[in-house]
């Protein structure tokens, strides 16, 4: 049983807004953040042609493409291919800042009581998220936010929660047309917190944070999902939403903190590919190719989501779960992978493609 201090906190039915007209405009024009540079990202059918039946084969000749199949690189050096790039080194820069014992050396909590509480504040988040209906980037602009700020500070226990709907406040800020104000984010807590307590925690987070964006996992999870459709020549809703599913249980384990946003979004795909379709192998070359990572390289990643999927450790946190198991998520939450995944899905089969290609 949780001590009486890891209880979560309800989420208080939120106010009506100044004006009904000001909150349907806040959920109908939601702006859709790196768009351009996702669309620009996209390894096209023509760029790589090669299907996932021919690209999964695992006696598939390595040093020639199929007789008729060609790839073109032209992209590979142009402007999409460095914006990449350029969100790469980002993550990277943004992910030494995190230290890995967070939570472990201060923060006020032991190391064992840390990642219960991290994970009732962000379940709490998510549901606070759904409440004032926003997008999903802000969610995991949010808990970068946490988790960067953590790293450095000592925080009380009893103060997490205002250091969440702060981070959440400035994300919201960064991410909706319009965000919800500083005496929502305190009427939600129950008003456990003042107006002038909840500013001067936004005011030490901003300082702390010197700029507001970085790349998360959703930026990513845009331009592999895209990929991943485009070699599969049709829409898949389904697919849509259990890749974000998947990516979105990652941020409530804070052994998260450890994976590059990129790897956490790749995995996703991987483990949603593997269980929408299982006949299928879930990794291809245009994947690959696009995302940098081979299947042996995102292993561990995939086995951590893969067990927050089938919710081996039987958290009580349903609040995500819940939310895709609406209707309008078309009920994801209620899929189930096989329960152990075969070892030669990660096997690196395209490695000498992938060299040969970037070399030329």
């Amino acid at each position: 049983m949780d001590p009486p201090e890891c209880q979560k906190p309800s989420v208080r039915t939120s106010k009506k807004r100044k004006s009904e007209e000001d909150l349907q405009l806040a959920t109908a024009n939601k702006r859709a953040v790196l768009d351009e540079i996702t669309n620009s990202l996209i390894f096209s059918s023509n760029q790589c042609s090669l299907s996932d039946q021919e690209m999964t084969d695992k006696h598939l000749d390595e040093e020639k493409l199929p007789e008729g199949r060609s790839v073109d690189c032209s992209k590979k050096s142009g402007s999409a291919y460095r914006i990449y790039n350029q969100l790469r080194l980002l993550e990277m820069e943004l992910h030494m800042k995190v230290l890995p014992n967070i939570g472990k050396a201060h923060n006020g909590h032991s190391s064992v009581t840390f990642p219960r509480f991290r994970e009732i504040l962000v379940d709490w988040l998510i549901d606070v998220a759904e409440e004032y209906k926003l997008v999903s980037d802000t969610l995991y602009l949010t808990v970068s936010h946490i988790d960067r700020y953590l790293s450095w500070h000592a925080v009380d226990r009893n103060k997490l929660q205002l250091l969440g709907v702060c981070c959440m406040l400035i994300a919201s800020k960064y991410e909706e047309i319009n965000p919800p104000h500083v005496e929502d984010f305190c009427y939600i807590t129950d008003n456990a917190y003042t107006i002038e307590q909840a500013l001067n925690m936004e005011r030490d987070v901003r300082k702390f944070l010197t700029f507001e964006g970085a790349p998360t996992t959703k930026n990513f999870l845009r331009i592999f999902t895209q990929v991943s459709l485009e070699n599969w020549k049709a829409p898949d809703l389904e697919f849509e939403f259990l890749s974000c599913y998947l990516a979105e249980l990652s941020l409530l384990d804070h052994r998260f903190v450890q994976f590059l946003p990129s790897k956490i979004a790749a995995s996703a795909i991987f483990l949603s590919r593997m269980t929408i379709k299982p006949q299928n192998h879930p990794w291809c070359f245009a994947l690959q190719l696009c995302s940098g990572y081979r299947p042996s390289e995102l292993k561990e990643c995939i086995l951590a989501i893969h067990d927050l999927q089938l919710n081996r450790k039987k958290s009580s946190l349903l609040a995500l779960r819940d939310k895709y198991k609406q209707h309008k998520f078309m009920c994801v939450a209620e899929l189930s992978s096989p329960p152990e995944i075969p070892a030669h899905y990660f096997e690196d089969i395209y490695q000498q493609l992938f060299n040969r290609f970037i070399r030329t």
